[in-house]
């Protein structure tokens, strides 16, 4: 039995999986995000650890054989966070998060340093977003110096549950690629920009393969969650990344659409891509000799989300749910007689990097209810998709195929719009509503040798569902694909002079 672990934004998710690929268990806790200013993006790295904590007691718990069965435990999680330790490992600070936007200026010095966009993107293969956690260890430096002199590691988000797991300092390859300070094409710390930014390689983990062991269950915690002594922990991959590998993207030939808190276009590959103008992401693949192209939204499942809070506090005598909101998003039409919405509440990654942007509607009348207004964000993040589909084909991401994984494919309506959006059949597949929780527990599996390769651990992932595009609302979204794509060019000026004036 394998355990994968997924810490995402809100929710830590851990599944048992068997020898057979079929998952058999999962539990999930929840924590909260911290919005201190606008932009901005925090979390409790103690909430972290009390989540997968009690998410792993009560999953082993609920196994027949109370989890003595497992064999080794994989780790996945939010990419690009800067978890600050001093050096007895203890948090000085609030994490901050992928999808926090105050470390732009820093990324423009940053690219200034390295000698303009081409010579980092020779260095790194990637331009340094602004979420990535190169600029938020620059940031960082400058305005919390006292912190930072204290500062003895820097680790990503599930590095630090490893931590706590094993005492182990490391990462893999894929997360550390979602730092702006790993050179993808060699695999290694980019020691170059690490000297032309004097960040000193000692605040970095040591860096494995997704599936390196790098250590072992702590006896405490074998002894709590009910373990066998000794259990070992595996690389296993940043979310984006391994949820990719978990639906069977390692080579190229099909793409990837994840339906998360964040929406992701990806592929793999296998030579590590050019990415001209620093367009897309680019990343270390899973498995070994293997890498990984991708865009990615920062609001996808996110925006519906914070619809669905937004609207809750005006209707408190007949609270508004998920399903209900899907309910009247069905009853509109597609095009939601002419409702735009721009999904850029947290700024935006791709396909447009633009920290400032923001989220916005076009087309409000009053003929438009709360229906219009679910199904317009729900248009607005898949045709959103749909243009970083044409970024990452630019990249030269091939696209024979396509699979959509992550949590908002429980609803179907999700998916026959991404149909209809891309007027192409979506293939959903086995263990894609988990996650990269699924991806982490089989990479777990081939380092503990359950299966000898990624291709044999993944022969069990079958199509489950497959939806058709309508000829009707496809025909209706490629009419209105150029005017949503123009939006952004329209409103740029409007959002530039927004962020002047905040």
């Amino acid at each position: 039995m394998l355990i994968g672990i997924d810490l995402g934004t809100s929710t830590c998710k851990v599944i048992a999986v068997n020898g057979d690929g079929e998952v058999v268990a999962k539990q999930s806790r929840d924590y909260a995000m911290i919005n201190l200013r606008q932009g901005w993006a925090e979390q409790d790295p103690a909430e972290w650890w009390r989540a997968t904590d009690e998410a792993i007691t009560a999953l082993t718990a609920s196994l027949p054989g109370g989890g003595r069965e497992v064999s080794g435990i994989g780790l996945c999680g939010q990419m690009h966070g800067l978890t600050a330790l001093d050096a007895s490992g203890e948090p000085l600070r609030h994490a901050i998060l992928w999808n926090d936007q105050r470390a732009a200026p820093q990324c423009d010095w940053i690219t200034e340093r390295a000698g303009g966009l081409d010579e980092l993107l020779r260095m790194t293969r990637n331009r340094m977003l602004p979420g990535f956690t190169g600029g938020k260890i620059v940031w960082f430096r400058e305005n919390e110096p006292e912190l930072f002199a204290r500062t003895a590691r820097v680790l990503n988000p599930k590095d630090y549950l490893r931590l706590l797991m094993t005492g182990t300092c490391a990462t893999d390859v894929s997360d550390a690629s979602g730092t702006g300070l790993f050179d993808v094409a060699r695999r290694a710390w980019s020691d170059e920009l690490l000297q032309l930014l004097d960040i000193d390689r000692s605040l970095l983990p040591d860096v494995v393969e997704s599936t390196d062991q790098t250590g072992r269950v702590k006896p405490e915690l074998t002894e709590r969650w009910n373990v066998p002594t000794g259990t070992p922990v595996f690389g296993g991959g940043g979310d984006a990344v391994i949820q990719t590998t978990a639906m069977g993207l390692v080579d190229a030939g099909a793409v990837g659409f994840t339906l998360g808190t964040a929406g992701i276009v990806a592929g793999g590959a296998s030579s590590c891509p050019d990415n001209p103008g620093g367009r897309v992401q680019v990343s270390c693949g899973n498995a070994p000799g293997r890498w990984h192209c991708m865009g990615v939204s920062l609001s996808a499942g996110g925006a519906f989300q914070w619809l669905r809070d937004a609207l809750a506090p005006a209707t408190t005598t007949d609270p508004i749910s998920f399903d209900r909101l899907i309910s009247l998003a069905k009853a509109v039409d597609p095009g939601s007689d002419g409702l735009r919405f721009l999904p850029y509440l947290l700024g935006e990654r791709s396909p447009h990097v633009a920290p400032e942007a923001t989220g916005s509607w076009v087309g409000l009348t009053p003929i438009h209810h709360v229906g219009h207004l679910a199904r317009s964000v729900m248009e607005g993040v898949l045709l959103n998709l749909r243009e970083i589909l044409e970024v990452c084909g630019d990249a030269g991401l091939d696209c024979e195929r396509v699979i959509a994984s992550g949590g908002a494919t429980s609803e179907s309506l999700w998916l026959q719009m991404l149909a209809d959006v891309l007027d192409r059949e979506i293939a959903v597949v086995t263990g894609s509503s988990e996650g990269g929780a699924y991806g982490a527990a089989l990479a777990a599996g081939v380092g503990a040798g359950a299966w000898s390769d990624f291709d044999e651990a993944l022969a069990g992932v079958s199509v489950e569902r497959t939806f058709v595009p309508q000829p009707g609302p496809a025909r209706e979204y490629d009419r209105i694909f150029p005017a949503h794509r123009a939006l952004y060019d329209a409103l740029k000026p409007l959002y530039q002079a927004n962020a002047e004036v905040l």
